[in-house]
């Protein structure tokens, strides 16, 4: 394993404008991912994003190694650092009448509110949207991230990544044919909630500046993981038959596919014949091209085992990243298969502004890249509770009343365990 890249150099990867959403104000309840995911994305293109954590705090602060060492002590968990940065953080017991007061009055001066509780919760609260928020704040976009929803037979029941992966489909058509399903290794369906939520709430924010009203934004786990099903959700619908896992392949393009060679694996990616009869050429194997087995996408799908046979001959004793870096230059799509470390440190990544680095604070970057209002990152992960006094003091409320917050324990200042 290859060193961890250096530091992006000074200014990369941080934000050089107030942001395309400077100026919206959101309140966040969410925990773990898919709703910190979210409004990470907002809070770096300029939203002022206040993370309002329970009093045992967002437990993804636990979920290491590694950790981040403060003063001598374990910090923060990476998997919290890495999707809570540019924004500040506050902490509410919302069980306590007095919790569910200041985040009253913090929706006064809001404009989005994003929570993940499990449908329900808000509403026993005496805060649900449609009886409670809507009335009192008319432009309030509410964004709830759950795993199910509220109706449906499954409605109000929690849901975890791993879990939608299973019951979407997507596990199905992970992995191996010879293997069983297989969890992809990144939570894709939580990160893709994170993504159609900050969609979500930017379609209901400019339906809003005409009508002048919010709504309420229902992302579910659920959805969003059957939404990923392209192109085998496509498939059966059109054709009946189950989808099974191929491994690298592709189920509707050939060659496609990881090949070993002499410096490492590549993966080609030829999504036409015209792209093929040149690659073909390019690896001295012009006569594939002309074989009745491989003429037309359809012929080399048919024939995937066949084709991928003659290829892997043809590319062994490649150098494979010089080969890659060749075709990609000729429009043939290729690259080289990197491990994470490799990605990372790629010179490509650090042109692309994709490392940012804050005070010790190192992390992926944004990117959504705007030519007048460049997003990026903007502050460190907040600790817990760490601008709650100073978030309630713009709101207008006095140090009594912040102290009076604190002595029932409204106010945790330090997590609960």
């Amino acid at each position: 394993m290859s060193d961890a890249p250096d530091p992006p150099a000074p200014g990369r990867g941080l934000a050089r404008s107030p942001g395309a959403l400077a100026g919206l104000r959101v309140i966040d309840l969410t925990r773990v991912l898919g709703g910190p995911y979210c409004t990470m994305i907002l809070a770096d293109h300029g939203a002022e994003v206040i993370k309002i954590e329970p009093p045992q705090g967002d437990e993804t602060r636990d979920w290491g190694p590694p950790f981040r060492a403060e003063d001598g002590a374990r910090g923060d968990a990476s998997y919290f650092l890495g999707v809570n940065r540019s924004k500040r953080g506050m902490a509410l017991d919302l069980a306590l009448p007095e919790g569910r007061s200041v985040l009253l009055r913090l929706l006064e001066r809001a404009d989005v509110l994003v929570e993940n509780f499990k449908p329900g919760t808000m509403e026993r609260w005496g805060l649900g949207y449609e009886e409670a928020l809507a009335p009192r704040f008319p432009g309030l976009v509410h964004c709830r991230v759950s795993g199910f929803g509220a109706e449906g037979p499954l409605g109000g029941l929690p849901g975890y990544d791993a879990i939608l992966q299973a019951m979407t489909g997507l596990m199905s058509i992970n992995g191996e044919p010879d293997r069983g399903p297989l969890r992809m290794a990144t939570p894709i369906v939580d990160l893709a909630t994170g993504l159609y939520a900050a969609i979500g709430i930017l379609m209901a924010l400019q339906e809003r500046a005409g009508s002048g009203r919010g709504q309420f934004v229902d992302m579910t786990l659920h959805d969003c993981g059957l939404a990923l099903l392209h192109p085998q959700g496509a498939n059966y619908l059109l054709d009946g038959r189950r989808p099974r896992p191929l491994g690298n392949p592709h189920p509707n393009i050939a060659p496609y596919e990881k090949f070993a060679t002499a410096s490492g694996d590549i993966f080609l990616c030829i999504g036409n014949d015209g792209q093929f009869r040149r690659l073909c050429a390019e690896l001295d194997r012009p006569e594939l091209a002309d074989d009745p087995r491989f003429r037309s996408n359809g012929d080399r799908v048919r024939n995937r085992a066949a084709l991928g046979a003659e290829l892997q001959v043809a590319l062994a004793t490649r150098d494979g990243k010089a080969l890659a870096d060749r075709l990609l230059r000729l429009g043939l799509p290729a690259g080289p298969v990197l491990a994470i470390d490799e990605a990372l440190a790629a010179p490509h990544t650090a042109a692309r502004d994709m490392l940012v680095a804050i005070d010790g604070y190192r992390a992926v970057g944004t990117p959504i890249k705007l030519s007048r209002t460049p997003g990026g990152a903007r502050q460190v992960p907040p600790d817990f509770a760490e601008d709650s006094a100073a978030v309630l003091a713009e709101q207008g409320f006095s140090e009594a009343e912040i102290a009076a917050l604190r002595e029932v324990g409204a106010l945790p200042t330090v997590r609960r365990r």
